[in-house]
Parts: structure tokens; sequence; C-alpha cells
């Protein structure tokens, strides 16, 4: 997998923060009222779409908010450290986090400081793999062993995952291929490849459309890593592409930017890279609230890849 390319844009951020004080309260708590209030909370932070951070209008603001929402569920988990749904959380918050707020950046200012883009990259690795941890607890606690057994038989410890469990199989999966494509020298990580693929594969074959395309865009660029794939590869990422353009009405930005900057710059079509960033861009991000910082995100990238075409392709 290629460093430059993530799995996923932002998503599932928007209750993060209205629940902040809500959790606050909860700590100080009599026990069994707490206990129940703190499930509860978890069911809604699980939850998907709009929100405060989903609709925020500042990428810098969002991102200074974030961790404090984030440590705040790792409090709660240390109340209930097998709910699924505050696993659930945590694991999307820190895959997020990590690719907006950290990896992004790395990658913006790495013709300036190397050493520092680098030192970043370091970071949203831990996050990714910490991101992943809580995934796989997420897991373990719906079917007890799979943790286990993911590291023997990854095939076989998917395969008892209903269409339910979904979100949980995707974060597990955003986040470990995102922490193998900055661990490419690492090859205890590499090598875990095949939990990556058992995970992804489940939770398209259960819902390829789930969170509008979310899963969907993670396997195409997953077709697109995949070693020696060829033309056939290629395909089944364009029609990926193609479908996700198609079900979600052109609306989200990350899907050009994901196909541009993993399909575009390995087949060389300088041309098609540019139509696709344009694209990107051309899409009002106040014009749907719910998506607005996931676009916002993709088209920083977006004006950064724009800013390198020259570096990118050859003449």
């Amino acid at each position: 997998m290629n460093s430059s390319k993530h799995p996923t844009s932002p998503r599932l951020l928007g209750r993060l923060f209205g629940a902040t004080l809500v959790a606050s309260s909860l700590l100080l708590s009599g026990c069994s009222i707490k206990q129940i209030a703190i499930k509860q909370l978890g069911s809604a932070l699980a939850e998907t779409g709009g929100g405060a951070f989903a609709s925020e209008e500042d990428l810098e603001f969002a991102g200074q908010a974030i961790p404090f929402s984030l440590k705040l569920i790792e409090s709660l988990l240390a109340e209930q450290p097998n709910n699924p749904e505050l696993l659930q959380a945590a694991a999307a918050g820190f895959t997020q986090y990590a690719y907006v707020w950290v990896q992004q950046p790395a990658d913006l200012i790495e013709d300036e400081d190397f050493q520092e883009a680098q030192r970043q990259r370091e970071r949203a690795r831990a996050f990714y793999l910490r991101a992943h941890e809580y995934a796989v607890r997420g897991l373990d606690a719906l079917q007890p062993g799979t943790a286990t057994l993911l590291a023997t038989d990854p095939a076989r410890a998917v395969a008892r995952f209903g269409a339910d469990d979904v979100p949980l199989l995707y974060w597990s999966a955003a986040s470990l291929g995102a922490a193998i494509s900055l661990g490419k020298t690492e090859p205890e990580l590499v090598a875990r490849q095949n939990v990556f693929a058992a995970l992804l594969e489940r939770a398209f074959a259960l819902d390829p459309d789930w969170d509008a395309g979310a899963v969907r865009e993670l396997m195409m660029t997953f077709e697109l890593s995949r070693p020696a794939g060829g033309d056939e590869a290629y395909t089944r990422a364009r029609d990926h592409f193609q479908r996700l353009v198609e079900t979600t009405d052109a609306g989200r930005a990350s899907v050009f930017v994901t196909f541009a900057e993993s399909a575009s710059i390995q087949r060389q079509d300088r041309a098609e890279f540019a139509t696709l960033l344009e694209r990107a861009l051309a899409i009002d991000p106040a014009s749907r609230p719910s998506t607005r910082l996931a676009n916002l995100a993709s088209q920083q990238r977006a004006r950064w890849l724009l800013g390198r075409i020259d570096d990118l392709f050859l003449e």
C-alpha cells in the first residue's frame, strides 16, 4: 500500500464534541446510573452522520477540539472496557484524527521539513494502531476469541460477523491499512496485510455501500494496491469509482481525490488527474453541511496535489 493513499475520508466525527459535557458529568455520577448512561452515550457516539464536527467549517478549530473528545471516550472505556459502541467510536475517531490532522499535515510540509514530516507520520501510525486495537477489541466483545483467531485464520475470524457489524469491520480494516501504508519497512506490520484484506472483504460482502460508500472507496484503493493487479484490478477500481459517483451524486470530494491519487498517478494520466481534482474542488462544502468537514479536508489535499503535479508526472 502507498503511504500517499489513505482509505477513507473523515466520518463519524459528528457526535464527539456534543457529548463531551455529558461524558464529563457521567464520570462523576452514581455507579448504576453511570453505567446505564455510559452505555446510552456509547450508542449515540457510534451513530453515523450529522453533528457539530461534521458540519464544522474550520478545520483547525475542529482539530483542536477532537483530542479532548477522544480522551473522554477513553475515560468512558475505562468504566466499560468491553462496550463495542464506545470501542467503535474510539476506532473511528482516532483513525480520522490521525489522517486529517496528523498524516495530511505531514504530507503538506514534507518538502520544507522532511524530518518533522516523518515524525508526524510516526505519530499518525501510532494513532492508527491504537484505533485498530480498539476496533478489534470491539469485534472481540461481539464474538469472543476474534482477536486470537485474526492472527491465525483471518478468513474464519471475520466469517462470524454479520451486516450489523460492518462499522467495526470497516474501522478495523481502515485503521490497519493506514498503519501498514506508513510502516512498509516493518515486516511484522506488512505481514498483516492478509488481516486487512479479510476484514475489508467481509465488510464489502456484507454491505458495500455502507456509510455513503466508505467501504467501496476503501475497496477501490485496495484493488489498485494489490500486487500484480494489472488491468483487471484497474477495471475493478474504476467500476467502484463510477458506482461511487453515481450513488453519492458526486457530492463527496474524497471520491475524486482518492481515485486521482490512487489510479491516475499509477497510470501516469496527468489529464485525468487534473480533471478529477478540479471536480473535487468544484464541490461546494456549504451545500452539504453533514459532509462539510470531510469535503474541506479532501479539498485541502486536492489543492496540495495539484501544486505537485509536475513532480508526480513524467513529461
